[in-house]
């Protein structure tokens, strides 16, 4: 039976039925799904929630912490509603992208809003991601240039990272024309044992930190800052940053397509 939506979207045929519902095979197991669920949701930025916390504070930190992991919460329950259309449980259609599900669900104007916002997003995020990986490949040369030459060594390999955000963006490229990049297996538990060991190196310094001042540091307003204006400044950025470590919520569809039957009680 054809399913009509209102003047905005169009009429969905069985042969469309068939043709989303079997886009891509869903191969998954509850591992890969944990396992993408945990790449996304644990990133690189989670090594900036100390200094985040330390500049809002005890009371403001915490507080964003948690109202950032609530949105991202709220959104995938969300999301996880929309994977299948009319109907949350029974479908029949299968949606498996996020401008999909806002097509369908909103229509087409908003599914052009939504698709600008979500690869502003991406395209920030990728810049970010640029800078970090420049700046720590930086700070690793420096280090083992202090350790091999001691801490009066010139180690110096210029003041930008142009030259290391080359490098980087040149091995993208390299990367993304393998085919079937995003179903390799064991690129995801490598992601995943990678995303655990963020975790564990900022608990590791945190934990190193206290040990050697033998006290717990911080205040209730934050670290202080010489104005106002930079005292703004900082708060925004540390908000920035924790937003930046919750990206895991737009990818939802993406990791349900590939392993719905786990994440569904649904065998079909």
């Amino acid at each position: 039976m054809d399913i009509k939506e209102d003047d905005e979207s169009r009429v969905i045929t069985p042969t469309e039925l068939q043709l989303h519902d079997s886009v891509t095979a869903r191969t998954g197991t509850l591992w890969t799904a944990v396992a993408h669920i945990i790449t996304g949701v644990i990133g690189a930025g989670v090594l900036s929630l100390a200094w985040a916390t330390a500049e809002l504070g005890w009371i403001a930190g915490p507080a964003a912490l948690i109202a950032f992991a609530g949105v991202t919460l709220l959104s995938a329950f969300l999301l996880s509603d929309c994977y299948r259309f009319p109907d949350p449980n029974n479908g029949p259609l299968r949606l498996n992208s996020y401008s999909q599900a806002v097509k369908l669900y909103l229509g087409k104007k908003n599914e052009i809003v939504c698709g600008v916002v979500v690869y502003i997003s991406l395209f920030g995020c990728g810049i970010a991601y640029t800078i970090v990986i420049a700046t720590c490949s930086r700070a690793i040369m420096k280090s083992n240039c202090y350790h091999r030459n001691g801490h009066n060594a010139t180690c110096s390999y210029g003041d930008n990272n142009n030259y290391f955000m080359v490098l980087f963006g040149l091995t993208q490229i390299f990367m993304s024309q393998i085919p079937n990049f995003h179903n390799m297996v064991w690129l995801s538990l490598v992601a995943a044992i990678m995303s655990f060991t963020y975790s564990f190196i900022g608990i590791g310094l945190a934990l190193g930190k206290i040990i050697e001042n033998r006290k717990i540091e911080g205040s209730i307003r934050g670290i202080p800052a010489e104005n106002r204006g930079e005292k703004v400044w900082i708060v925004f950025q540390a908000l920035g940053n924790i937003a930046f470590s919750y990206p895991f919520s737009i990818i939802l569809l993406e990791i349900q397509v590939n392993n719905f039957t786990f994440m569904h009680n649904d065998a079909k």
